[in-house]
């Protein structure tokens, strides 16, 4: 929950926090988990491993704290506890500032986390038929609606101030993201928590301010490899150029062949790769200036608390496409998006060579067939950090790295979430965060049980089951089987 911090000590593995996070899930993926834990540290590849597009573009930002905030009250069955509630704060990259709501009630808030803005489709509104009225929630009231006064009447409230505005707005959001047993202590705070829960009504996802598609391709020597097509809310994005383009002739150009300098919402965008040049890859980089659109998630890679944008200045969002090329043999295309409908990881991969591509993962073989292109599904337990690299002909190697966190713990059957008593470690690397207005209550990284899960269940021969999705050229069969 959204709760003052203390300073941080040591990690400590909480049992506390293990009932509160997961222990249901746990128990329900123990195979799956393990197994695909220790395949991770199996097929770790080396540090130098290019890491391939996860994140789909957008704004990165770093989390402050809590700026604006009065009290509330969270019921369950361990009783009432009184904890902050309202808006937070975030500096984006290169220029910008967020408010945010939190959308994760008894999952840790890290004081400067970084954040990248997120698809529904990665966080735990994936699977919340309510993800449509937070929305509206946050279009109908404080801060886009900065007339107190006129939200006061329609709230039936006395009146309102900005701190009891941003309370009663954030417990009405906790109500529909995370089901909790919340009351804003203000009375006229509570009166806008309950016009809010009683009013709000479904709505679509935002789109995103800034994505290529998609952000990985192949291709040969001698073609234009694409297209990506640019998807923004911007009026215009900037086009850069591969950082070695004078050196290797590789351009990235628009429809008409000339080299792109910028580009519009719908623009495609394609890699002029010489006939001559050595086998490779490069990278096209397009950046703009936009106010992001308000409902838009953001999540940190460190188990820090989800985030829904309440409020934007101009920001600077961007976003990254990669082509890999050969003159002959398999040529492949990697790309990973966390898909919380399915609980893992959706890596999606194209062949545009004339030889089959294979690689393995997970235990198991997969061959994208010349022309191909197909999903895999790696099933991961909720919480889980994965870390693995798949390789490739010509030394291609594209490493993916994450945490997934799909769920609130609300979310979780049967299990009543208990905010753990000691604040939870802070960002990658273990360092310790510093004071600041954020939250306290979630679990401890689970990699030490996990990890220990895992290394048990691949002795016992545990298996996993790998979901495939073939995306095109439904003639052909690309093979899949264990490895011996």
């Amino acid at each position: 929950m959204c709760k003052r911090s203390r300073p941080e000590g040591n990690s400590v593995f909480s049992a506390l926090s293990i009932r509160s996070r997961g222990a249901v899930r746990l128990a329900a993926a123990t195979v799956v988990s393990g197994f695909v834990a220790a395949g991770a540290i199996a097929v770790a590849g080396p540090a130098a491993a290019e890491e391939a597009p996860q994140h789909r573009g957008g704004a990165t930002a770093t989390l402050g704290g809590l700026q604006t905030y009065d009290q509330a009250v969270i019921k369950d069955e361990g009783g009432s506890r009184q904890v902050p509630a309202g808006l937070f704060e975030m500096s984006v990259e290169d220029g910008g500032t967020l408010q945010t709501y939190c959308i994760d009630i008894h999952n840790p808030t890290q004081k400067d986390a970084k954040y990248q803005e997120t698809p529904w489709s990665g966080t735990s509104l994936s699977a919340n038929r309510n993800a449509g009225k937070i929305r509206w929630i946050l279009q109908h009231s404080y801060p886009q609606v900065n007339d107190l006064a006129e939200l006061a009447r329609k709230a039936g409230a006395r009146s309102l101030t900005e701190k009891s505005a941003a309370a009663g707005t954030q417990v009405a959001i906790w109500r529909y993201s995370d089901d909790a047993k919340v009351e804003a202590l203000d009375p006229q705070a509570e009166k806008l928590a309950d016009y809010l829960q009683r009013s709000a009504r479904g709505g679509a996802e935002p789109k995103a301010s800034l994505t290529l598609d998609p952000p990985a391709l192949s291709g040969r020597a001698g073609e234009r490899i694409g297209p990506v097509t640019v998807r923004t809310d911007a009026e215009s994005v900037s086009v850069a150029q591969p950082a070695d383009s004078a050196a290797t002739g590789v351009k990235v150009v628009g429809k008409d062949g000339k080299p792109a300098k910028s580009a519009a919402n719908g623009s495609k965008l394609y890699f002029d790769v010489p006939k001559d040049a050595t086998d490779g890859s490069a990278a096209l980089a397009v950046q703009a200036s936009t106010t992001i659109p308000v409902g838009r998630a953001f999540t940190s890679e460190t188990h820090s608390q989800t985030q829904i944008l309440a409020g934007s200045s101009e920001s600077t969002v961007s976003a990254t496409a990669t082509a890999n090329w050969a003159k002959k043999g398999a040529v492949p295309a990697l790309s990973a998006e966390k898909n919380c409908a399915k609980g893992g990881v959706d890596i999606t991969a194209s062949n545009k060579g004339d030889e089959p591509f294979t690689f393995r993962l997970m235990g198991f073989k997969h061959t994208i067939e010349a022309g191909a292109s197909r999903t895999v599904t790696i099933p991961l337990q909720e919480d889980q950090p994965y870390d693995f690299t798949i390789k490739g002909p010509n030394g291609f190697e594209k490493r993916f790295k994450g945490v997934l966190d799909c769920r609130t713990a609300g979310s979780t059957v049967g299990n009543k979430a208990q905010p753990a008593s000691e604040p939870s470690p802070a960002s990658a690397g273990g360092a310790s965060g510093g004071g600041g207005d954020l939250a306290e209550t979630g679990g401890s990284n689970a990699t030490p049980m996990i990890a220990g899960i895992a290394i048990v269940l691949v002795v016992l021969g545990g298996a996993t089951v790998l979901v495939l999705r073939k995306k095109k050229d439904p003639t052909q069969s690309p093979s899949t089987s264990t490895e011996d």
